[in-house]
């Protein structure tokens, strides 16, 4: 199994001179099995790049949606082969609670004509839409594919990717790891932490032993005190992460839109140099860039 980064950044797509290095899409995954699958992580405005490598021959594309906020399905009504009646398009993603619609929404929504010259009766490929349910896996190919709720403002699903070659990855989407907001002596604090550990052992568990652990690394430990509950994670949260659930590689992503590239690779020195010695390796997420696990 092999995945390749199409966009990397959070929140609003970054052009120009300064995220040249690392990109400045928005989050977007592709990942190849050893069947030789089509499977896309989110479809931020990464998809559209992405798209231009596929050719002209027939496509069947999986894409996995993590959660429907803005930068993560943006590039959905440019993944040019829904234009072409010989592709196979399907769409995976959970059922919102809030609305009670699956994940057939994102693109509805998107294809109103008061936002898009295209209507979704025009899309020529067959398009295929499946609302999961978390913790029930689903086979695609060579991969097993299963989702775990993880902590967002919206319903978002993670997904862990296990492969008959062997290799195994994890990816957080947007994921901000859940606190207790009561305090020690209130009377809802207990029954409130001990819900809170076994979300994140069904969590853990869900992670356990990844080749890769994709996590979203949005924020430094300094600039997260002002935006808790914001519903993203810290460089220093996912490292944890990763040692807890001995990851073997930890890939942070979801870059911070205002992030230069110069920026960035100060952190990362910052973060390494904090993390010490580790049972794994850790890199920053770079659109183009390609890892192959096994």
């Amino acid at each position: 199994m092999k995945f390749k980064f199409w966009g990397v950044r959070g929140s609003i797509p970054t052009p120009g001179p300064n995220t040249v290095e690392y990109g400045g899409n928005t989050t977007c995954i592709e990942v190849k099995n050893a069947s030789n699958d089509l499977l896309i992580l989110d479809a931020g405005t990464g998809i559209f790049a992405l798209a231009q490598t596929l050719g002209q021959a027939p496509v069947v594309a999986h894409i996995l949606i993590t959660h429907t906020h803005w930068d993560h399905i943006q590039g959905l009504p440019f993944f040019l082969p829904l234009l072409s009646a010989q592709n196979q398009i399907h769409l995976y993603g959970g059922m919102d609670p809030v609305t009670q619609q699956g994940i057939e929404r994102a693109l509805t929504v998107q294809l109103q004509y008061s936002y898009f010259p295209i209507i979704e009766s025009q899309l020529k490929a067959e398009v295929h839409y499946h609302t999961l349910r978390p913790g029930e896996a689903l086979q695609i190919g060579s991969t097993k594919i299963t989702p775990t709720v993880l902590n967002h403002p919206v319903l978002n699903l993670g997904y862990r990717l296990d492969d008959s070659d062997g290799g195994s990855l994890f990816f957080t989407g947007d994921y901000e790891a859940p606190c207790n907001l009561y305090s020690a002596d209130d009377p809802d604090y207990v029954s409130n932490q001990q819900f809170i550990e076994a979300r994140l052992r069904e969590v853990h568990a869900a992670m356990r032993g990844v080749d890769a652990l994709i996590v979203d690394s949005s924020y430094t430990d300094a600039e997260y005190v002002k935006k808790a509950g914001w519903g993203h994670g810290t460089y220093g949260a996912a490292l944890q992460l990763a040692r807890q659930v001995q990851a073997k590689k930890l890939f942070l992503t979801h870059h911070e839109p205002t992030r230069s590239d110069r920026e960035l690779e100060a952190i990362f020195r910052d973060v390494l140099a904090k993390a010490g010695p580790t049972d794994f390796e850790i890199a920053l997420a770079r659109e183009g860039v390609e890892h192959v696990l096994r």
